[in-house]
């Protein structure tokens, strides 16, 4: 019988001495405590800010925030992000739907992405008016092969949003996208900064996938992959290669932080593989650990404060 593969891909990312693995483990964790504590001292000097502001208002005093009409301007945002906290999608997807002339502000036509508007501006996307979500929703599912990310399809093939249709009453979108034959973790959520910066490639998000090929991984191949190989649209790495299975050299593990289109079959495909199955076990820290293929859960609190508060390559 053949023999099943390993699950377990803490070793994709433990390729380091021990050593070196408790002195970047402790880099990160400094470096998380910084920004935890950057974070809360900012929310301090709002508050104090707030409570100066206020105690102004009540005493007349002509040159507080709400008078002030600079300071009424720092509502404002750009068009696209106003878009994305709407819960419609991305903020990179909305960006080309406001490019292609389907957004209107206070009913005049805007194709500027950066165009800045507040919370009193109309503004409507396909002739239907948004407002800004305030309920924020983050969703984990274990994506089943044959599924499209998209929320609509004009070919009615089924798409992922079919799956967490009884997740919520609000309007959410997957980050980045798994495409059709992949399967594994998709992250959903309405909760626009948070996508923006997951799927933004100067954050360098960490993926590992499990790739299934269709014939034993030549040594030779490996060690070219490792080195880094030129695609059609530029030059393609991993961050770390390994045997899911030593006894079976077709289960393969790939830790990865590009975004690229279907960056993990190309690679394999440059060499002459055919990728059987590919299935994504991590995206930014989460794992699909307790969730069935087809089913999904709510994030809990930690998990999306962990989302918020990374930094660089700490994911």
């Amino acid at each position: 019988m053949k023999k099943k593969p390993s699950n377990n891909f803490a070793k994709f990312s433990q390729k380091k001495s021990n050593a070196a693995i408790k002195e970047q483990f402790k880099q990160e964790k400094r470096q998380l405590k910084k920004e935890r504590e950057e974070f809360f001292e900012r929310k301090r000097a709002e508050k104090t800010g707030a409570a100066i502001r206020q105690s102004s208002a009540k005493n007349g005093d002509s040159k507080s925030h709400f008078s002030n009409p600079k300071a009424q301007a720092d509502n404002s945002m750009p068009l696209n992000k106003f878009i994305a906290h709407s819960g419609v999608c991305s903020r990179r997807d909305a960006a080309e739907i406001i490019k292609q002339g389907k957004v209107k502000v206070n009913n005049e036509l805007v194709t500027e992405p950066g165009h800045k508007v507040s919370p009193k501006d109309e503004v409507r996307v396909n002739g239907k008016k948004i407002f800004i979500q305030k309920n924020l929703v983050y969703i984990l599912l274990n994506k089943p092969k044959d599924y499209i990310t998209t929320t609509d399809d004009p070919q009615k093939r089924k798409t992922v949003l079919e799956l967490i249709s009884k997740a919520t009453h609000e309007r959410i979108y997957p980050v980045g996208r798994l495409d059709r034959n992949t399967s594994g973790v998709l992250l959903f959520t309405n909760d626009g900064d948070l996508s923006q910066k997951l799927t933004h490639p100067s954050n360098e998000v960490k993926k590992i996938y499990h790739v299934t090929l269709n014939k034993p991984l030549d040594k030779k191949d490996f060690e070219a992959i490792l080195k880094g190989v030129t695609l059609e649209d530029g030059p393609a790495s991993v961050d770390v290669l390994a045997y899911a299975d030593i006894q079976d050299k077709t289960q393969i593990g790939v830790e990865i932080h590009s975004g690229r289109n279907r960056i993990v079959r190309r690679i394999f495909e440059h060499f002459g593989y055919d990728v059987k199955n590919l299935d994504r076990v991590m995206f930014a820290g989460l794992t699909k650990k307790n969730v069935d293929r087809g089913k999904w859960r709510y994030l809990s609190e930690k998990e999306v404060r962990d989302l918020k508060y990374f930094g660089k390559g700490s994911r």
